[in-house]
């Protein structure tokens, strides 16, 4: 890989033909023109809805900073996750990212890094005194995905997260179920959910990332927690058996109709109400979905009903039930460029309360310390930070080391694996390995 530039020429000419269109980011951190000479715009863009979740808080944070400090004015821009991609890479190519932005960790990040556009938010923190407020385990995560020991932090980690299958006890308890240790086990669930008329799974097929994640959780099992790892490496190809039998019980369950009858069309809010309204048994899903499940108004099921088991085993596998995919959610970086005295009074003030208004106000699991557990917090959250706690090895999701191509096109082809039988799981593991063996 080419340190410093990105990959397609097209990319970059594609983000000088849209300059005037993108324009509206306006070098978010600059004075503007209007009736305040010094007045600066902190503008992030995330995938998040304003009033959901990390960009919640931040918001909320950034309103309060506003409100004591008029010459800064917060400025929040959501954008679809499935776009969101593309529009930072467009963004850095014209110099114009903004001055915070949700983004992929993993490959994404690393072509910022190398071509100078983002901040080394390790340095930051510590100019301003904040470093203690990070568990250093979530640091050494991010910092993993940056390239390893020795490099700096290049995004903050407003979650932290383990994936497994959440499920609904109602409904297991209905029908006699107990939570399957093996993946054979679990099949033999859904099909028995299926015939009797109970959808077994809730996915998100639109966002196409939560299809890749099912491919990822078999593939750890068969493989242990390191695959993708050693996938990066070229110790092993996406075209190994294992792999091939992934993909393969990932695309039947989608024939089957396993994940509903149009799983390419339900999009995440449409998954998660899936769920919590009690139409599906089992939602594979992140942690980070705790804001869903404890808030009442969304939670039709209720707390109470809703259980979680680890990622079954494979028969014949390495992986084991303590070995869980761990992440940081999807993180948050800043544009280096953007980086002025008025954005870092900004950061200053919203992340050495973020950690701890994150806990109390919506039970979020955080990469930040938290000064004092409430009293209140829900069972889930509980149950949640008790698992982080034992995790014995953590695996990458899917597409963290993938270049921005590979992972592309990963999402994308998984939508034809679970829908069209003529699309074979060698067809879609081929492609995609040799994609990533272009882009070495």
């Amino acid at each position: 890989m080419r340190r410093g530039r990105f990959k397609s020429a097209g990319v970059l000419l594609l983000a000088i033909s849209l300059s005037v269109l993108l324009s509206s980011c306006n070098r978010a951190a600059m004075p503007d023109n209007g009736t305040q000479e010094n007045q600066t715009t902190i503008l992030y863009l995330s995938s998040n809805k304003e009033n959901e979740g990390s960009a919640k808080i931040i918001s909320e944070l950034s309103r309060e900073y506003e409100a004591l400090h008029p010459n800064v004015k917060f400025k929040f821009e959501n954008l679809p996750e499935r776009d969101l991609n593309q529009r930072v890479q467009l963004l850095a190519a014209s110099n114009d990212l903004p001055v915070a932005f949700s983004y992929q960790s993993g490959k994404p990040l690393q072509d910022l890094i190398q071509s100078d556009a983002v901040l080394d938010v390790e340095k930051a923190f510590t100019a301003l005194g904040l470093m203690d407020e990070l568990n250093p385990a979530a640091v050494d995560l991010l910092k993993s995905y940056a390239g390893g020991e020795g490099e700096g932090l290049y995004a903050l980690p407003l979650e932290m997260n383990i994936e497994g299958f959440w499920y609904n006890k109602s409904i297991f308890r209905k029908y006699g179920l107990q939570e399957p240790q093996t993946w054979e086990e679990m099949l033999k669930i859904a099909a028995f959910l299926h015939r009797n008329g109970v959808q077994p799974y809730s996915v998100a097929g639109k966002e196409k990332w939560p299809i890749t994640r099912l491919i990822n959780a078999y593939a750890i099992r068969m493989y242990g927690a390191d695959v993708m790892d050693r996938v990066d490496r070229g110790d092993i190809t996406l075209t190994s058996p294992g792999f091939v039998e992934a993909a393969a019980t990932v695309q039947d369950m989608g024939l089957r109709g396993y994940y509903g009858t149009r799983v390419n069309e339900v999009d995440m809010a449409a998954s998660v109400n899936l769920f919590l309204q009690g139409k599906a048994a089992m939602f594979y899903m992140g942690s980070w979905q705790l804001r869903a499940f404890n808030d009442d108004n969304q939670n039709k099921i209720g707390a109470d009903n809703i259980g979680f088991f680890s990622i079954p085993l494979v028969k014949g596998g390495s992986g084991s039930l303590d070995e869980y995919p761990v992440n940081a959610g999807l993180t948050t970086s800043f544009s280096k460029a953007a980086y002025t005295p008025e954005v870092s009074g900004w950061m200053a003030y919203v992340f050495e309360h973020y950690g701890d208004r994150a806990m109390d106000d919506l039970g979020m699991v955080t990469g930040f310390n938290v000064a004092a557990m409430p009293e209140d917090v829900s069972p889930l959250t509980k149950m949640v930070q008790e698992k982080i706690n034992g995790v014995k090895r953590g695996a990458l999701w899917f597409e963290a080391k993938f270049d921005t191509g590979a992972q592309l096109m990963a999402w994308d082809n998984a939508q034809l694996l679970v829908t069209r039988q003529d699309y074979t799981p060698l067809d879609y593991l081929t492609a995609l390995q040799q994609e990533i063996d272009q882009e070495r």
